[in-house]
């Protein structure tokens, strides 16, 4: 299993059912409005586009938390010859609109962003986004997998892990990540009759269906 297989994996089996069904729930984050977006959102009350109009308009991350989180979600999911990055799905622009949407993680998401700052700084002297990317995978291999974590390093544990999740929702539920697991839905079957062993189970192998 390669590295972006085993960040998929771990992601996946972490991911909050709550933050994934909010996710399915959210509209893109292109403020821009068409026919087929008013088609889209027949169904939805005046309040909540309202809401979500709302939450667009308003900022919560700095500009160089947004970068940092940029960075992280690219670790996380990075481009590969399946699809491409987390960041490409904006996931980034994802995240910022669910921390407005649900309050709840804007505290530990701020803290574990500035957690990773610190710990950057006490080793390399600069923040996360100007660390090397060899710099910037020491850090996150010793929070990324909970199991092998140190005691002193549980508050960045549990800051990837929400990162984790909230990068996995964001990008499994849009088009690039539903292509990148595979699924087609349904599709439709093609009939070419009885299969032969069956045939010949019941003696029918030379009769013509």
């Amino acid at each position: 299993m390669n590295r972006r297989d085993s960040l998929k994996a771990i992601g996946l089996t972490a991911l909050s059912t709550t933050v994934l069904i909010e996710a399915c729930k959210q509209p893109g984050t292109n403020t821009e409005t068409s026919a087929e977006d008013n088609s889209k959102e027949a169904g939805r009350e005046q309040w909540e586009r309202d809401r979500d109009k709302k939450l667009k308009s308003e900022t919560f991350f700095t500009k160089h938390e947004m970068a940092t989180i940029t960075v992280l979600a690219d670790i996380i999911i990075p481009k590969d010859s399946v699809s491409g990055s987390a960041s490409e799905a904006k996931v980034p622009e994802f995240i910022e609109f669910i921390v407005k949407d649900m309050p709840e993680h804007q505290i530990p998401m701020r803290g574990g962003l500035k957690w990773l700052d610190i710990q950057c700084f006490n080793r390399y002297e600069k923040p996360f986004i100007e660390a090397s990317s060899k710099e910037q995978i020491s850090i996150i291999d010793e929070i990324a997998y909970p199991s092998k974590a140190k005691p002193e390093m549980q508050a960045g544990v549990a800051f990837f892990n929400r990162m984790r999740s909230l990068t996995a929702s964001g990008f499994y539920t849009t088009e690039m990540g539903v292509k990148d697991i595979g699924y087609v839905g349904n599709v439709p079957n093609q009939w070419t009759g009885v299969p032969a062993d069956v045939l010949k189970q019941y003696g029918m192998e030379n009769i013509k269906i």
